[in-house]
C-alpha cells in the first residue's frame, strides 16, 4: 500500500500535489464529523460536500432520536477519508482509532466514492456517531435499530426490503410477521413496485373448494379465461362476484394510479358476475383494467428510480 501511494506521488505534477495538500477538510456538527478529499478536483468537487453532508445528517438523525442537544466534540469522532479510485469497488472500509491522550474515533475509508455501498457506509457512521458520543460499540444489529428508530423514511424502506426478499423465498425472517406485513399498508398512499405485483398476483378467480375445480379441471383461472368459462360455469360468476369487493381492499390506500386500477378490475368483475354484457365488451373492460395496471406499475418504477439513495 505505501509502495502504491509512494508511486502515485511521484507520478502526479507539482502543481497536483500542492493543491491536493491545499485542499482543506470539511468539518461538521461541532466538530464530529471531518472529511478529507485527496483526490482530484473533480472528484473532491463531486462528494466531498456531499459525503460531509450525508454523514451529518445520519448523526443528526440519532442525536434527535437521543433527545441529546448542543453536542460538541473536541477533536471529530468521525474522519472520512474519500479516495481517488474511479473503478466500481464498492467496500467502506472502517477502522476504530485509540488517541494518544485518550478516547477513540473512527475513521471511515472510502476507496472509490462514485460505487461505495451507501447502506454500509451509513452503518458504520452510525457505529461510530454512538462510539463517539456514548463510547460503545455497537454491532450491526443494534446500529441498525437505532437508524430505524431515527429514520421513518428508512424504517418503511427496511419493511419493503424484508417483505421483498421474503417474497423472493429467503428464508431468514420470521414467516408471521412477514405475512402481516405482506397484508399491511406500509407506507399509506405510496405503490412501491412489490405492492403493484403483490396486487397483481391476487388477480384470479379459485373455487370455493380447491377438491372441486371449475368446469371440472381448472383450479383457477385468470380474468380472461374467466370471460370464456363463464358462460357455462356458474362458479366462475359466484367466484367474480366474491372477488369484486376484495378487489378494491387489495389497491387501497396505495396511491391513486392502484386505486383506479383496483376500481376498473372490480368494475369488471362486477360485470363477469352478471354477465349481461357480450364477451367482446367484457375483455374491453379487462384490457382497460390492465392498462391502469401498467401506469401503477411504471409510476412506481419511475418512483423506484427517483428515490435510488445517492450522496447528491
Amino acid at each position: 500500500m505505501i509502495l502504491a501511494a509512494s508511486i502515485l506521488m511521484l507520478a502526479l505534477t507539482r502543481a497536483e500535489l500542492i493543491e491536493r495538500f491545499k485542499a482543506p477538510a470539511i468539518t461538521k456538527d461541532a466538530g464530529l464529523v471531518q472529511v478529507f478529499a485527496d483526490c482530484p478536483r473533480d472528484m473532491r468537487e463531486a462528494y466531498q460536500s456531499q459525503v460531509a453532508s450525508f454523514a451529518a445528517g445520519v448523526c443528526r438523525k440519532l442525536q434527535a432520536a437521543a433527545r441529546k442537544t448542543n453536542e460538541k466534540f473536541a477533536e471529530p469522532g468521525i474522519v472520512i477519508y474519500i479516495g481517488e479510485e474511479r473503478t466500481n469497488r464498492t467496500d467502506v472500509i472502517t477502522r476504530r482509532i485509540s488517541r494518544k491522550e485518550g478516547g477513540r474515533f473512527t475513521r471511515i475509508y472510502l476507496p472509490a466514492p462514485g460505487f461505495s455501498d451507501i447502506e454500509r457506509f451509513r452503518l458504520e457512521v452510525a457505529k461510530a456517531y454512538f462510539l463517539a458520543s456514548d463510547g460503545k460499540e455497537l454491532d450491526d444489529a443494534a446500529a441498525i435499530e437505532a437508524l430505524e428508530n431515527a429514520d421513518p423514511v428508512l424504517r418503511v424502506r427496511r419493511k419493503y426490503e424484508r417483505l421483498d426478499k421474503w417474497l423472493a423465498g429467503d428464508g431468514t425472517d420470521d414467516d408471521e410477521e412477514c405475512l402481516m406485513l405482506a397484508r399491511s399498508i406500509i407506507e399509506p398512499g405510496v405503490a412501491r413496485v412489490s405492492d403493484v405485483l403483490r396486487f397483481a398476483s391476487r388477480l384470479r378467480l379459485y373455487p370455493r373448494q380447491f377438491a372441486s375445480p371449475f368446469a371440472g379441471r381448472f383450479r383457477d383461472a385468470t380474468f380472461a379465461e374467466a370471460i370464456k368459462l363463464a358462460p357455462y360455469e356458474p362458479r366462475i360468476r359466484l367466484a367474480a362476484s366474491e372477488k369484486a369487493s376484495l378487489v378494491v381492499a387489495y389497491g387501497g390506500g396505495h396511491g391513486e394510479e392502484l386505486a383506479q386500477a383496483a376500481d376498473a378490475y372490480s368494475r369488471f368483475l362486477f360485470e363477469l358476475a352478471r354477465f349481461a354484457k357480450p364477451q367482446e365488451e367484457l375483455a374491453e373492460m379487462l384490457d382497460e383494467a390492465n392498462v391502469k395496471l401498467e401506469i401503477a406499475l411504471e409510476k412506481a418504477r419511475l418512483a423506484a428510480q427517483d428515490n435510488k439513495e445517492t450522496w447528491r
